[in-house]
């Protein structure tokens, strides 16, 4: 299987989708538990609940960018061990 992008594309895709599900998967948990800081306090209206399963919905999606970029990368990683030359 050849990868499809190249390899510095492929660990820097890894390494944001990292960071962003570590960083929305702590802002989700927030939104879940109404934090007052998160929400607007605690005497404004607010459904905490529905923007955290929106910030897990793009959890789940960088989790998809993870995987595949991963992917990718280890791709280009046992390609380069054979002597493929690197365009």
């Amino acid at each position: 299987m050849k990868p499809v992008v190249g390899a510095m594309q492929a660990w820097s895709c890894t390494v944001i989708s990292a960071f962003a599900i570590i960083i929305l998967g702590i802002l989700g948990l927030l939104f879940n538990a109404e934090h007052p800081e998160m929400v607007g306090g605690e005497e404004d209206p607010a459904n905490g609940h529905q923007v955290a399963v929106t910030v897990f919905i793009a959890v789940l999606i960088y989790a998809g960018f993870l995987v595949f970029c991963g992917i990718q990368g280890v791709l280009h990683m046992r390609e380069s061990r054979r002597g493929a030359i690197a365009l």
